[in-house]
């Protein structure tokens, strides 16, 4: 069986107002990969992601490139917890959630 790893990670750059949160919550929908995203009040993205560890792997690096509108400038990534996995709503296996 596959390791299953949780991540943390912060976007900075061009993330918000170019639709970054919905291709997050593709992505994660394609790779299988649990978790949240979400916008922060100073114009980073932040997300937490859940699975084995390969597909949390290409889901930070999906997101170092974000769709095209976006522009990332640096993608600060730590290990990720059970009580931030914790956040997504709890019927759903991927949540995009409200800015904090």
């Amino acid at each position: 069986m596959k390791d299953v790893v949780i991540r943390h990670i912060i976007v900075r750059g061009r993330v918000q107002g170019v639709g970054y949160r919905a291709f997050v919550e593709n992505e994660a929908a394609r790779r299988g990969v649990e978790g949240w995203v979400r916008n922060r009040s100073d114009g980073t993205v932040e997300a937490v992601f859940a699975g084995p560890a390969e597909d949390v792997a290409m889901m930070i690096e999906a997101c170092s490139r974000g769709p095209r509108a976006a522009r990332v400038e640096a993608v600060e990534e730590r290990e990720g917890t059970p009580a931030l996995l914790a956040q997504r709503r709890i019927t759903e296996k991927f949540s995009v959630l409200a800015t904090v």
